[in-house]
């Protein structure tokens, strides 16, 4: 078995794109093995030896530059991992759900600034949550099932976890937005667990404040943590999937770490990424085949 695998995703992928990346990585001076399509049309494996996985990746992304192909190098030893941890909003989810709610609210612009500041990295992100939702004081609660009735999940979202799910592996929900909403998403697609913020109410509305302490960047690493020690596995044995910079450190910590369609940022910074595809783009990368895939 080589040491290393290219895997390579696309919605249109071609034998000859793929040969392309075979021809790349032979000319860096590596050993290629035959393709092994995990999805005809759609993923393919090439096992490699010979250089490392990040020369590869930056070399075939070159040559396949203007394709609509994601594609991630990587040790083929521990691909399938015992842990998914996933972020919820513009990742499981389209929506950002503050954002949501503020519309309802008629404070969409107000909010989505701070949001897109936030995700950005530009703002620390506990004070951007504590800025959105006082701006939403005095909204009735009812507005949070309007807000959940919007959601749309990502199309692969629900195979990612059954997958994963019937091959032994726990998945979680940890979000840093909240529970009213995490809850909910997390039941209907078969998360194990969920983390998220609470906001508070009384008498009917949001009070414009949420419970202390919020659940930061540094939050999501330590849950990341505690699930290791609680399934007696190693951070190697993660993956973990988010888009805001918010993500960064816990897709930092983990054996697979994917920057998920992810802000600029996170995308320059993150060890692998998703730019094209869905979610089930991460189980082709952790070697799932098609004909594995549970469904949701």
């Amino acid at each position: 078995m080589t040491q290393y695998v290219l895997t390579l995703v696309g919605r249109h992928l071609s034998e000859d794109t793929v040969e392309t990346a075979v021809a790349e990585i032979r000319l860096s001076g590596a050993s290629a093995d035959a393709p092994s399509w995990l999805a005809a049309g759609s993923a393919c494996d090439v096992g490699f030896d010979g250089a490392r996985p990040e020369a590869i990746e930056t070399a075939v992304r070159r040559v396949l530059a203007g394709g609509a192909v994601d594609l991630a190098a990587q040790p083929e030893a521990g691909r399938r991992k015992r842990l998914l941890v996933a972020d919820l909003e513009s990742t499981v989810i389209a929506q950002e759900m503050l954002d949501e709610l503020a519309e309802l609210a008629g404070k969409r612009e107000e909010v989505a600034r701070v949001t897109a500041r936030a995700m950005a990295g530009e703002i620390d992100f506990a004070d951007s949550v504590r800025q959105r939702v006082a701006t939403l004081a005095g909204v009735s609660a009812g507005a949070l099932d309007r807000a959940l009735k919007r959601v749309e999940i990502d199309p692969g979202a629900a195979t990612l976890v059954a997958t994963m799910a019937a091959d032994g592996a726990f998945t979680a929900l940890v979000s840093g937005g909240f529970t009213v909403f995490a809850g909910p998403i997390a039941r209907r697609l078969g998360f194990h667990a969920h983390r998220a913020n609470e906001l508070l109410i009384e008498d009917g509305r949001l009070t414009g404040g949420v419970v202390e302490p919020i659940l930061s960047p540094d939050t999501k690493v330590r849950a990341v943590e505690g699930f290791c020690r609680r399934l007696d596995v190693e951070a190697g044995d993660a993956v973990a999937v988010g888009d805001g910079a918010n993500d960064l450190p816990m897709l930092l910590a983990v054996g697979l770490g994917v920057a998920y369609h992810a802000k600029p940022l996170v995308a320059g910074k993150a060890r692998y990424s998703v730019r094209h595809g869905d979610l089930r783009t991460l189980l082709y990368y952790q070697g799932y085949r098609e004909s594995d895939f549970a469904t949701g």
